[in-house]
């Protein structure tokens, strides 16, 4: 990691919860924190253009101990969602929360992890990279306990699972023993008003269990990437609107959509912010144009559609 991320990474700062629009939304739930603190950059909003509204979240959340079926639905949702600008929220633990925060890297979308320790203490250990990896794409690792503060891990780990689902606009449960975590989070997002999905389970499997029986009790049944696209984007059959802007399927097709997004048209400006090879360039901006996200205006200008 460079000298700059990793001063980035180090650093700590300080807000309270009102202080930013991404992070305002915890003041309408039950125990309000009084203060956060995070490394890393509060997200933003990258779908249109105004940038003070705030950005659309989903937390993506389930059992440490999942099965390859709950690995491939997790990424796959995280990653969808992540390269449309839906910012990704989890727990940075075992299972399926890393796995949502390691599609949305690999979408090139922004992710944050919120913790149950300490702003200075990554649990797990093992996640270290992880959580390091996130700042240095642009994402965020929260905490509402300071630096060096002693916490109880029985109760502060399901306390910071009011504030993953305080942040989202929805929370998917991905897999859920009958006594997981998992369902504390989906608790409180009941608790809170927010949209709740759960993904259905193999009904003799005890990672399904506590899925299946949120569905009993009425919470949305996740089936297809769709049925989230719907709730995030209802207007999304319309053309036109920029708020559905599709990023591209690989990170370099994402690397030239965001730089154009930000206005600039110059190939040659392009590959020397991405360092992308030429050849990779020229490859990548072929595709973009044979899929109709972007267009040529002569001496390898570029603009999106």
């Amino acid at each position: 990691m460079s000298t700059l991320f990793s001063h980035f990474y180090s650093k700590i700062n300080q807000i309270s919860p009102l202080e930013n629009n991404f992070t305002g939304v915890l003041d309408a739930i039950a125990v309000k924190p009084k203060m956060l603190y995070f490394r890393g950059k509060m997200p933003e909003n990258m779908m249109d253009d105004d940038l003070t509204k705030r950005p659309k979240s989903v937390a993506i959340v389930g059992t440490r101990h999942c099965t390859k079926y709950g690995e491939e639905i997790a990424y796959k949702m995280a990653f969808e969602l992540a390269k449309r600008g839906v910012v990704v929220i989890s727990g940075l633990a075992y299972g399926i929360d890393s796995i949502a925060h390691q599609a949305a890297l690999d979408a090139g979308g922004v992710t944050v992890a919120v913790l149950g320790t300490p702003i200075d203490r990554i649990y797990p250990r093992a996640h270290e990279g992880l959580a390091r990896e996130i700042v240095e794409k642009g994402g965020m690792i929260l905490s509402e306990y300071a630096a060096g503060e002693k916490v109880y891990p029985k109760t502060s780990f399901l306390a910071r699972n009011r504030l993953i689902a305080g942040l989202a606009d929805a929370v998917v449960i991905v897999e859920a023993a009958e006594r997981s975590g998992s369902l504390n989070t989906a608790m409180h997002a009941l608790d809170q008003g927010k949209e709740l999905f759960v993904v259905p389970g193999d009904i003799t499997h005890p990672m399904s269990a506590g899925c299946n029986k949120l569905l009993k009790q009425g919470a949305n049944p996740y089936t297809d990437i769709d049925d989230l696209l719907d709730f995030f984007f209802p207007k999304r059959q319309k053309a036109g609107l920029k708020q559905m802007v599709i990023f591209g399927d690989t990170p370099e097709e994402l690397s030239l959509i965001k730089l154009m997004h930000d206005g600039i048209k110059n190939g040659e400006e392009m590959i020397k912010k991405t360092e992308m090879p030429v050849a990779i360039f020229n490859q990548t901006i072929t595709m973009l144009e044979i899929k109709g996200l972007v267009r040529s205006l002569g001496a390898n200008q570029w603009m999106l559609k």
